[in-house]
């Protein structure tokens, strides 16, 4: 498959650039012709090769959700300005920045010029197009308004990015807090504790048990530093892996709801994540149980899924939506379930979702910027409690030293 960049001239004279894919210059004409347009000039772009820096570029760069948003609402403009599909992709792939997106950009214009549906060209990369896009966009190629649809998708990345960011902008502190005194006792252990313990071997005594604890832990770092490193790494992969498994996603999605604070949050954050996602898909024309199989799919706690599991089984045997959210208003809150039942006696569902999203993100933005503070008297507790703790290993023997001497 070779790249061509060309140009070419619209009947009425209108002269326009183009990226393209085609077998060969002859596919390129006959894509060309079947767009209303006489080719003028190509050139045959070759594709990189494994050991070309262009090569890299793509397969190591990544599509920020940024790019993602900014592709969606430019795409879904151009195409309301009047622009053709194809027109639209070549256009954007010339202004993208990103050598992954732009290789991305270009394999969907090849597609669609090839005769495939812009859906089925979004769903050759799942990875970069999640499912809740990709039905988005076959909703509105079926209802004849594709350009309101991919504004509709920009909107609903853009909101979910937003919240990820406070949630993750939240934990950027206590994190950032953690390491640092991590690094600090790794340090104090390598290079002050062994020190300490030699000065107490010369002296002799029973040692306390919190002492050998201390002197045991710096031993293996400054002794055995890359057998301690491996066996760190072991233990990290195991638990990454175990906690990928059925189980280990139960226990890490119990864990959160039953934290204090978090768990509240985290309950307002699925409703939102629900609402957002059920209320886009709904409006755009996808129907409700291909909506709940994606918005299943979307969240990731494993008690969230369940009941989502539990509407597709409700609609189905022909109960509103709304009463599976009522049920279960241990995970939703009790709002969520009342709103959707007024969303369907008035038949404004989507609205009321909508509403319903607007609503916890507002309410998940309000609480993070009060969860360093909610969580700046836990970090004071453990860290106190992990410099007591070496105070006393530390400070005992030399107590215990100064009363044999007198």
């Amino acid at each position: 498959m070779a790249k061509f960049s060309y140009t070419a001239e619209k009947a009425g004279g209108e002269i326009y650039q183009g990226v393209a894919e085609a077998r060969d210059r002859f596919e390129l004409y006959e894509i060309i012709r079947r767009e209303g347009g006489r080719l003028l000039h190509l050139t045959d772009e070759t594709v990189p090769r494994v050991w070309s820096t262009r090569y890299w570029d793509v397969k190591l760069s990544r599509v920020s959700e940024q790019q993602k948003i900014v592709f969606m609402r430019n795409f879904g403009s151009m195409l309301a300005a009047g622009l053709s599909v194809a027109r639209s992709l070549s256009v954007i792939e010339r202004q993208t920045k990103s050598p992954r997106l732009k290789s991305v950009v270009s394999h969907i214009g090849s597609e669609v010029r090839r005769g495939s549906t812009l859906h089925e060209a979004f769903a050759k990369f799942p990875v970069i197009f999640p499912a809740q896009v990709i039905a988005m966009v076959r909703a509105g190629e079926e209802s004849g308004d594709l350009s309101s649809s991919l504004k509709l998708t920009a909107d609903n990345l853009e909101r979910t990015h937003t919240l990820k960011k406070k949630i993750k902008g939240a934990m950027f502190y206590p994190t950032i807090v953690l390491v640092v005194i991590v690094g600090i006792g790794a340090l104090m252990m390598i290079y002050v504790v062994p020190t300490l313990a030699e000065t107490f071997t010369k002296v002799g005594g029973t040692l306390p048990l919190s002492t050998r604890i201390i002197i045991g832990i710096s031993n293996a770092l400054s002794q055995h530093t890359i057998t301690t490193l491996v066996s760190v790494l072991i233990v990290g992969a195991l638990l990454y892996m175990a906690g990928k498994s059925e189980k280990g996603r139960t226990a890490r999605s119990y864990l959160v709801l039953h934290l204090p604070k978090i768990g509240e949050m985290a309950r307002e954050v699925n409703a939102a994540r629900t609402a957002r996602s059920l209320s886009a898909l709904i409006s755009s024309g996808v129907d409700v149980m291909t909506a709940l199989d994606i918005t299943q799919d979307m969240l990731k706690n494993v008690y969230f899924q369940e009941v989502i599991a539990a509407a597709k089984k409700a609609v189905a045997q022909g109960e509103p939506l709304s009463s599976t959210f009522i049920k279960h208003d241990h995970l939703y809150p009790t709002f969520v379930g009342e709103m959707m039942a007024v969303g369907e006696e008035t038949g404004q569902t989507s609205d009321m979702l909508k509403n319903l999203a607007v609503f916890y993100e507002d309410e998940v933005d309000r609480k993070t910027k009060d969860l360093s503070t909610i969580i700046e008297p836990f970090l004071m507790i453990v860290i106190g409690a992990a410099v007591g703790f070496f105070a006393l290993a530390m400070i005992t023997p030399i107590y215990q030293v100064t009363e044999n001497i007198a």
